[in-house]
């Protein structure tokens, strides 16, 4: 056997219907591409209209130059080229009719696998030590994801065969993932179920998406994005997009009659800031000010979710420490791919695509 692949994701998938032959793929799950099922709420957002390296968090020259070999225009290209078609849908990404779609084609180009079959450790000599045998073979590829969505069988194995051949491997924290707040938020949990449109900022990063709130804390499209970027310190919420005092104009209206946000968010902002629902005329100087939160309301998150919750998981194999074909500059023939490196994708399809496209620089090596 030329190549073994530990991991029938996305990366390994794909880099198996690439080859053609030569290859297996060992995987621990009872079945192929999981969380492809899942993803895109079942209808797996492949890809996006607009790519670049400031979409993920983590090396970006690293991340460029392999994107500039396998671009989302290249993975649009494959796709039709093998009569699969998405649809360009809502924020400029691509979706599948379903996600059966991508499995099916999956399952029908790529036979050579092992399912139900635990990695243990990858050897010196690069044999594959399973509960089921030792495999042999010139190449592995480590395609076997992070440590989110462990109810569907996510491991860490990737991440202890990095460890085992001297790579580093760079914190792993859960990402795309709600957040959790301190006591004084406690108001965003009395919110729960209600979805406002807003722009969240952290760092230099900017959202503009929708905020869901939640008993457990805050969500939503721009706070899964926020939490990509945010380690620690504060992240910063525009609830209006517009000033504040623009939607205030009548001075004879209560301040609730006026803004553009659920009435059951403005009671829940005025009693936690400490302003009273009245007419706009009578509005202390201190209370215009407590307004203007709307625009920028600062808060220190307390946590996030967790793996449970997170689409992804931040950090991994340290780029520096691979070629640009994701080869590992310690050991000839071992090679990393998708999620367990330490490059994180934005939501909105960007993962699939560095999926895609790592797997792709491996392709073009051992060709």
């Amino acid at each position: 056997m030329k190549t073994i692949i530990i991991g029938a994701g996305a990366s390994g998938l794909f880099l198996a219907s690439l080859l053609k032959k030569d290859y297996l793929i060992l995987e621990h799950n009872s079945q192929i591409g999981a969380k492809i099922k899942i993803s895109g709420g079942g209808k797996c957002n492949i890809t996006n209209k607009f790519v670049s390296e400031k979409n993920y968090y983590g090396n970006q020259e690293f991340v460029k130059e392999i994107l500039k070999n396998f671009s989302n225009k290249d993975l649009l290209s494959w796709l039709k080229k093998n009569n699969l078609e998405v649809n360009l849908l809502k924020e400029n990404q691509y979706f599948f009719k379903n996600s059966d779609v991508l499995l099916d084609f999956f399952k029908k180009n790529v036979k050579n696998i092992r399912l139900n079959t635990e990695v243990l450790e990858v050897k010196e000599d690069l044999s594959v030590v399973t509960d089921k045998g030792v495999f042999k073979a010139q190449n592995v590829v480590v395609a076997s994801g992070g440590l989110s969505f462990k109810k569907l069988g996510a491991s860490g194995i990737g991440y202890e065969i990095a460890k085992s051949f001297s790579h580093s491997v760079t914190p792993l924290k859960p990402a795309l993932v709600g957040l959790t707040v301190q006591p004084s938020e406690s108001w965003f949990k009395n919110l729960s179920g209600i979805s406002v449109f807003a722009k969240v900022k952290v760092g230099r990063k900017i959202f503009r998406q929708n905020v869901l709130f939640s008993h457990r804390g805050i969500t939503g499209p721009a706070i899964l994005n926020a939490s990509l970027w945010w380690d620690r310190g504060k992240i910063t919420i525009d609830f209006l997009n517009k000033e504040v005092f623009s939607y205030l104009k009548n001075p004879n209206k209560q301040i609730s009659t006026q803004l553009p946000l659920p009435k059951r968010f403005i009671k829940e902002f005025l009693k936690a800031v400490g302003v009273e629902d009245k007419r706009v005329k009578f509005l202390k100087k201190e209370e215009k000010e407590k307004l203007k939160l709307l625009n920028s309301y600062e808060f220190a998150p307390a946590g996030t979710f967790g793996f449970e919750r997170a689409e992804v998981t931040k950090g991994g194999v340290l780029t520096q420490e691979l070629d640009l074909n994701m080869q590992s500059k310690f050991r000839k023939n071992l090679y990393f791919a998708g999620e367990v490196v330490d490059v994180t994708g934005e939501l909105g399809g960007y993962n699939f695509q560095w999926a895609f496209s790592s797997a792709y620089a491996i392709y073009r090596s051992l060709v």
